[in-house]
């Protein structure tokens, strides 16, 4: 939502809509351009004859100070800011700058309305705008698994400029190729130079900023997992450089001269976060002489003043400095003036003060990193997400920071970019709104913006999920909510049958929810042509996978409640009532070709792992999904295994009559039947 817009009348759109850029420069006639692409993918036409028209405008220009009143823009909106006024039958945008021009399109693509049975109109409007920080940032994870291709990478740029992102973060452990230390990348599953070369050449275009992160302390692993840097790491083959081996900071100097080479940003990010392992292995005697925070800024310092002949500003995440606030106000104003410090925080609190504090009381600049709480999760927990978005990106414009780095982790390898552009796009208003951004608002526009959905459906779906992580909050840990985990935890083992026992009060409204999500997408894909189809697939599966966790714990109890009813009828004079008992659990051998409980959770493995594949190579590289998609080829596996032992039980049974033990065959004791309305348990 702008800062100020006053919607004065709606036109149609059905004979189409001409974008003017007179006299443009090469930045506003790609504006111009971007515009009209973007207007056809709303459903409307768009032609030079067009009787309703847009026009791009610099303030400079006397036309822009004509369509202005002879007003000029506002100090605070000089650098990205905009107006849109109505213009004979259409609107003008006028900025001062190209990105305020720009931005000033991407808000006129939303005063389009593509309304159900009546076709796009057009909200004539007048607004006044411009953003509340000034870097507005993605950083996106693409070193634990998922390498995004190419192409994904520029839809999303596309995408986070359609509103206003103007930072794009990679991160980097491993998956950017260095010619100079070349052992690490793996192949296929990394970044060339001349790709990193071309995202920044297309970002530039969307007026988004690439400012990748190389780990240059922590997080570095698959690095020192090679004996070649084996005398690198804090402790062997560890995740933590050791700030006093000698070949540390060549090392440094190597990646980021390479990465200075291929992102021309003026700003670089050293990570430098979680550094458990510090003094633990080569410090440790520096460490217990001066501290750990002496020896973590220390050797921060030595970084900087190693990079300075690349003169580029750095940032580094805040967790370890901000422990240390005198040593932060003591430190050389030369590194204060070179860093900037990101003040990371993924929960919502009712006061983010304490993690930006410690920065701007030693003077220092600061950015605040929210988190779409996507990691180890089938779908991003939005109780979670919203909240800490809103209330530390407020916090940010509050305390003085000057940008938030909005981050999406992908820490168990699973996440599909596709499931977070909800808390993307949440982020980004959050970064350019005043205040606190509306989370009801967000949520009941979330749809129509993103999707072009006029039912409201979408929207909907989304709280489905969200109930669906709320539901499941403390199962497993304390706040712990709809993750992987759960997904995967095998129900016959004992800590899954721990799990089982705190499921069972939650499977069917767990259940109910994921299904009334997918019913909700799917309704509104039936009703409308809805732009980015592929995120609403992730979403389905992601309903899906939800779902399948409550299913799994139900079947499993269903199994064990039937295989104990067989075993107390193997001596019974009627065979059917066994038979039946079994097949129901296989299925396999039913005469009627009926599916069994264990064909069940079989078949929905089996589908779940090639609807995941389809999803993974639609944004990622082929690099890495086999390790994901073997979980799901692993379970259709077992439940295929313990099908085949439950019919040979069975051939067993017809020959001997006698059943083993359901332990013999590793299925649990049956739960408790809950007493019926008549108090007999059945």
């Amino acid at each position: 939502m702008p800062r100020e817009m006053q919607d004065q009348r709606s036109v149609p759109l059905s004979n189409g809509i001409s974008v003017l850029c007179n006299g443009c420069d090469a930045d506003d006639s790609f504006a111009a351009q971007d515009l009209a692409e973007g207007l056809r993918e709303r459903g409307v036409a768009v032609s030079a004859a067009a009787p309703v028209s847009i026009t791009l405008l610099r303030s400079s220009s006397s036309e822009g100070r004509a369509a202005l009143g002879g007003a000029a823009l506002s100090p605070e909106m000089q650098a990205e800011g905009y107006v849109i006024v109505p213009r004979g039958s259409g609107l003008a945008v006028i900025g001062a700058t190209p990105a305020g021009v720009f931005y000033g399109a991407q808000t006129i693509k939303q005063l389009v309305d593509s309304a159900a049975n009546t076709g796009p109109v057009l909200h004539l409007a007048s607004v006044r705008d411009w953003p509340a920080l000034k870097y507005r940032g993605l950083h996106d994870d693409v070193s634990r698994g998922p390498v995004p291709t190419l192409e994904f990478q520029k839809k999303q740029i596309r995408l986070l400029s359609n509103y206003k992102v103007n930072v794009y973060s990679p991160y980097f452990e491993n998956t950017l190729q260095y010619t100079s230390d070349p052992l690490a990348a793996p192949p296929g599953g990394s970044i060339t130079p001349a790709e990193a070369r071309e995202l920044v050449a297309y970002a530039a275009k969307y007026h988004v900023t690439i400012v990748p992160e190389q780990e240059a302390f922590g997080h570095l692993h698959f690095m020192l997992n090679w004996e070649k840097y084996a005398d690198l790491a804090e402790t062997p083959h560890g995740h933590v450089l050791a700030p006093g081996a000698p070949g540390t900071l060549p090392f440094i100097q190597r990646m980021f001269g390479q990465l200075a080479q291929d992102f021309p940003s003026p700003l670089l990010h050293l990570g430098a976060d979680e550094t458990l392992e510090l003094g633990k292995g080569q410090t440790k005697a520096d460490v217990d002489a001066r501290g750990l925070g002496a020896v973590y800024l220390d050797f921060l310092q030595r970084i900087v003043t190693t990079l300075k002949p690349l003169n580029r500003r750095y940032l580094f995440w805040g967790d370890i400095a901000m422990h240390e606030p005198a040593l932060l106000k003591a430190a050389p104003e030369e590194f204060k003036r070179s860093t900037i410090a990101v003040a990371w925080e993924y929960n919502p609190h009712p006061s983010f003060t304490t993690y930006v504090k410690p920065y701007t009381d030693a003077g220092m600049e600061c950015w605040v990193a929210p988190g779409v709480n996507n990691w180890n999760r089938p779908w991003p927990d939005n109780n979670l997400a919203l909240p800490n978005i809103q209330g530390f990106t407020a916090q940010a414009q509050a305390s003085g920071c000057t940008g938030q780095l909005n981050t999406i982790w992908d820490d168990d390898g699973e996440a599909l970019f596709n499931a977070n552009w909800y808390g993307v796009l949440f982020g980004a208003a959050a970064a350019w709104q005043p205040g606190q951004s509306s989370i009801p608002q967000f949520q009941r526009s979330f749809g129509r913006a993103f999707h072009g959905d006029p039912t409201g459906k979408i929207d909907q779906a989304q709280l489905e999920l969200t109930a669906c992580h709320a539901l499941l909050k403390d199962v497993v840990t304390k706040g712990g909510d709809a993750n992987d985990f759960l997904f995967w935890v095998d129900p016959w083992t004992p800590e899954g049958q721990t799990i089982a026992a705190k499921m069972r009060p939650l499977n069917r409204e767990l259940r109910l929810h994921a299904e009334q999500a997918l019913i909700l997408v799917r309704e509104a894909r039936q009703a409308n042509f809805l732009r980015e189809p592929d995120a609403l697939d992730v979403m389905e599966l992601a309903a899906r996978r939800i779902g399948m966790i409550g299913q799994k714990f139900q079947i499993s109890d269903e199994i064990a409640t039937m295989y104990a009813n067989a075993y107390a009828l193997q001596a019974s004079k009627v065979r059917t009532d066994r038979s039946e008992l079994l097949r129901d659990v296989n299925g396999i051998a039913h005469p009627n070709g009926v599916q069994g409980k264990m064909e069940d959770l079989r078949s929905q493995y089996s589908m779940m792992r090639d609807l995941y594949e389809q999803a993974w190579l639609k944004s990622y590289r082929p690099y890495y999904l086999h390790n994901m998609s073997e979980r799901y080829t692993l379970n259709t596996d077992l439940w295929i295994e313990r099908g085949d032992k439950v019919r040979a039980a069975l051939r067993g049974w017809r020959e001997t009559s006698t059943l083993p033990p359901a332990s013999q065959l590793g299925i649990p004791q049956a739960p408790a039947a809950p007493a019926s309305s008549t108090g007999t348990a059945r």
